[in-house]
């Protein structure tokens, strides 16, 4: 009796479940390294195949980052080249309010967008500068103080940034401006309102930290900034899996559907402010994100907001950025994608995911490489699972037949080392032919639906079928003439043989399927006509007529999902089905009478 439930113990037990797992994961990031994608924890891959939204940060990522000044507008409105006359005073005056800051390689600005403007603007030799204030989202500009012309001039605070922020502070401020501004945006353009006001030069630092207002309205630039040639592509092919992308951006809400609707949002399009997010409530935001697929004037602490608004509203979230301010939703999101040849160490250090070529295209690849994951592993499961459920029903069915388990545990551990670990891992690294699994995967993440019915469907099938086999080939062996040990050696053959039959046929067109299957076949084989090692396994060499029962037996059981279609089969299931789930729902009640005292066993 011992003997015999330490055999159906070992037949439960999936060893090689979790080495199964990692080498699926690992064989997952190996592919994807040749495509240009560095995955820096495996793990990750399980993540990526649930992955229903993809969150962009815009600048760099799906643009160039290449920022142009291609519009300069004058206060009375007037659209100007950026190389006409009437547009130097302007671009002058943004020039004054780019500041910079002081790095081991001398002095340089600090943002692409002041870089943009200075490569524009006329030299300045009039400008003396006393104070900078470096541009902050939170503020919404950047200001310098300064003098402009001789050391008898006065002091000139000059101001540069978001219309919404600077055009509120101008008196007097042109009908057309606003209007401007808002043509400009349209357009898919960076806009930047340009300002100034006197103020004492001897106090500098007073002169910026004072509030704005009081400002004269000088006009505005307009920068571009162009999308890549490959983003239009990666977000058409990213909605085809199903996942929605959400695009991020510090720019006018305009200017952000503007550029959005160039890259392939519809026209339809819903765009929400970083500032409007931070003032609903934790459901609202939820409610707005969910038709939101444009979030403008976001600050680099807001992207962290927007994924886990996300994450809170049930989607699996995957950030890709490339700035240090893109680090912190980077590391928070499900899936975290960084890129090595123009990204920060910031963001590349927080990201699961880092694409080394510059180029996002190898994302679809990753996330489909991700489905695939699920559906290999959920195959393999099956294998581990199903297999050794079959073991389980054919070790409690020979103990009913003969009085005690016809396999030994040493027997067992042979079964398990034959068809689940090589055979698994096998499968484990390898697609899968099931035209469903590539229709699936085009239509939406594959996730824990996965693991659901269909799993539980392919456990059923490989049990019953590995049973079937062994219970056919132990019957043949005990009604042919021969010893007890002949029958138990054509019932491991039989265990073996219809595992490796169901394996094969998930995977008919790998190579290494087939190589680890017959390899196993063949160590099998070999064990069982060697006399000294058969004995040691308790089995002995087998004749012409016990390997005829033996094949005869494995075609049996390879038939067995075929007549899975027939309607008393079917009903059979379902009656074995309804009966376990009595069963376990009577061995529950029994357990809770005993654990309360209400019924305990009688001592004999």
């Amino acid at each position: 009796a011992v003997s015999g439930g330490v055999a159906v113990a070992v037949a439960a037990v999936p060893e090689g479940l979790p080495l199964v797992a990692t080498v699926a994961q690992m064989a997952a990031a190996r592919r994807l390294s040749r495509r240009g994608v560095l995955v820096r924890t495996p793990r990750t891959l399980e993540a990526l195949g649930r992955v229903d939204t993809v969150c962009f940060d815009k600048t760099g990522t799906l643009t160039e980052n290449r920022l142009r000044l291609v519009r300069a507008a004058t206060a009375d409105g007037t659209v100007h080249a950026p190389d006409a006359e009437d547009a130097l005073p302007v671009l002058r005056l943004a020039a004054r309010a780019c500041p910079q800051e002081e790095t081991g390689q001398g002095r340089r600005v600090a943002h692409a967008t002041d870089e943009a403007v200075l490569d524009v603007a006329p030299p300045d030799d009039a400008w003396t500068p006393s104070g900078e204030l470096a541009f902050e989202a939170s503020r919404g500009y950047a200001a310098a103080v300064g003098r402009d012309g001789g050391a008898d001039t006065g002091g000139l605070l000059v101001v540069k940034g978001a219309p919404e922020t600077v055009l509120p502070a101008c008196r007097d401020l042109p009908e057309a401006a606003t209007r401007t501004a808002h043509e400009l945006a349209g357009q898919g353009l960076r806009v930047l309102a340009v300002a100034r006001r006197p103020c004492p030069a001897e106090e500098p630092a007073a002169a910026l930290d004072a509030d704005l207002g009081d400002l004269e309205f000088a006009g505005l630039i307009a920068l571009a900034d162009v999308p890549r040639d490959t983003s239009r592509a990666l977000l058409t092919e990213l909605r085809r899996l199903g996942i929605a992308p959400v695009m991020l951006t510090g720019d006018h809400p305009e200017t952000a559907r503007a550029i959005a609707l160039q890259l392939g949002w519809p026209e339809e399009t819903e765009v929400v402010t970083g500032d409007e997010l931070v003032a609903m409530g934790r459901r609202d935001r939820v409610r707005a994100l969910h038709g939101a697929a444009v979030v403008a004037r976001v600050a680099p602490e807001q992207k962290l907001h927007v994924v886990e608004a996300l994450q809170q509203a049930g989607r699996v979230v995957a950030m890709a950025g490339d700035g240090a301010n893109d680090a912190a939703a980077i590391r928070a999101a499900d899936v975290g994608v960084g890129i090595e040849t123009r990204g920060s160490a910031a963001a590349r250090n927080a990201a699961d995911l880092v694409v080394t070529n510059g180029d996002l295209s190898p994302l679809v690849d990753a996330v489909a490489e991700g489905r695939a994951l699920w559906r290999s592993v959920a195959d393999a499961v099956s294998i581990l699972i199903g297999g050794n459920a079959g073991e389980v029903g054919f070790s409690v069915l020979g103990t009913l037949l003969a009085g005690a388990s016809p396999l030994s545990t040493r027997q067992l551990l042979l079964v398990n080392l034959l068809t689940d670990m090589f055979p698994a891992m096998a499968v484990a690294v390898t697609p899968s032919d099931d035209p469903s699994t590539a229709v699936h995967a085009e239509t939406g993440p594959m996730g824990l639906d996965v693991l659901g019915a269909p799993l539980l469907r392919a456990i059923r099938r490989r049990g019953v079928t590995t049973c079937l086999g062994a219970v056919t080939a132990y019957l043949i062996g005990r009604l042919t003439p021969g010893t007890e040990r002949r029958a138990t050696t054509m019932a491991l053959c039989g265990v073996v043989g219809a595992q490796l039959v169901q394996t094969l046929s998930g995977r008919r067109h790998s190579p290494l399927v087939w190589t680890t299957a017959l390899g196993s076949a063949a160590v099998l084989a070999a064990l069982v006509q060697t006399p000294g090692v058969s004995h040691f396994f308790g089995c002995t060499p087998l004749g012409p007529v016990a390997w005829s029962g033996v094949a005869a037996a494995i075609a049996l059981s390879a038939l067995a999902p075929r007549l899975e279609r027939l309607a008393p089969v079917r009903a059979l299931y379902a009656v074995a089905s309804r009966g376990a789930v009595r069963l376990g729902e009577y061995l529950e009640q029994l357990r809770h009478l005993l654990h309360s005292g209400v019924a305990r066993p009688v001592a004999a």
